[in-house]
């Protein structure tokens, strides 16, 4: 016959594996939130995505050539006005100054972008670091081409514009680069002072009607009439923090960029592309 619980003593000490005190439990859940604690990523920071070696060899450029744009050509830029151009921020006339054919930047201002928008082109864009450049690292000459600026803020892909004759950086964030995703294979880069050429093939990237990636973007560029970058194949848009994605749309326009370090102003002349199909 089975014993009556009532019948056990009250002083019976707990039986071993029995359910643990509350000063016990407290520990447990200590320990369990200290584990999920540790276990959480880490905030992702600029320096995650930067890559510092193999350093890209520098070669001498040849002498610098007119490239003069061919008929039919799309002229952004003779010297002459910025008709074909306006504020990045709000859509208004653009407003940085032009001496003596040259455009260069005004910070102050912001970025500004073309009035038409593009898909798949190839563009010709000369730039010159100023010859009495100051600063170091990102902070020295920073400017870029978004060869298609698709929203607000650096929402795009960017060909990166810095000062890399003598100037220590991350080698996907120096001059010829595309920024984050792909280090120039040379360092073809002038002094400061002198005029440099970017010549880009840009394939944009096309997307299905829900907005998934059917092809991804392509890029090919020469500096200075050296290859830096060949065909590469993006991961998305540009990215300064985190990991670059796709963001559908159908044609952008041509940023240039006043990016916010100290440094003296970059200068722009002779733009002008042709579209490819």
């Amino acid at each position: 016959m089975q014993a009556n619980r009532n019948d056990r003593p009250r002083s019976a000490a707990r039986p071993h594996g029995s359910a643990p005190s509350a000063l016990g439990r407290l520990a447990v859940l200590a320990i369990f939130a200290a584990s999920m604690a540790t276990a959480q990523p880490a905030k992702p920071k600029p320096e995650d995505t930067e890559v510092w070696t193999p350093i890209p060899p520098k070669v001498s450029p040849q002498p610098f050539k007119p490239a003069p744009a061919p008929a039919g050509a799309v002229v952004l830029f003779d010297g002459s006005n910025l008709d074909q151009w306006v504020s990045h921020k709000d859509g208004s006339p653009a407003h940085w100054p032009i001496t003596d054919g040259v455009l260069t930047v005004d910070k102050k201002l912001g970025d500004i972008r073309t009035k038409r928008s593009f898909r798949s082109y190839h563009m010709h864009i000369e730039w010159r670091i100023p010859k009495d450049i100051t600063g170091s690292g990102q902070a020295r000459g920073n400017s870029g081409v978004f060869v298609a600026s698709t929203g607000a803020g650096d929402l795009g892909y960017e060909l990166q514009i810095l000062d890399s004759w003598d100037n220590a950086t991350y080698v996907n964030g120096q001059a010829g680069s595309v920024y984050k995703q792909f280090a120039p294979k040379v360092n073809a880069t002038r002094p400061p002072g002198e005029w440099q050429a970017y010549d880009i093939i840009w394939t944009a990237p096309t997307f299905e009607a829900d907005g998934r990636l059917k092809t991804p973007a392509r890029l090919t560029a020469h500096q200075n009439g050296v290859l830096i970058q060949d065909n590469v194949t993006l991961a998305g848009e540009t990215a300064y923090i985190g990991k670059p994605v796709y963001r559908p749309y159908a044609e952008a326009p041509i940023k240039l960029q006043a990016h916010g370090d100290p440094s003296e102003p970059v200068s722009f002349r002779n733009i002008w592309l042709q579209p490819l199909p």
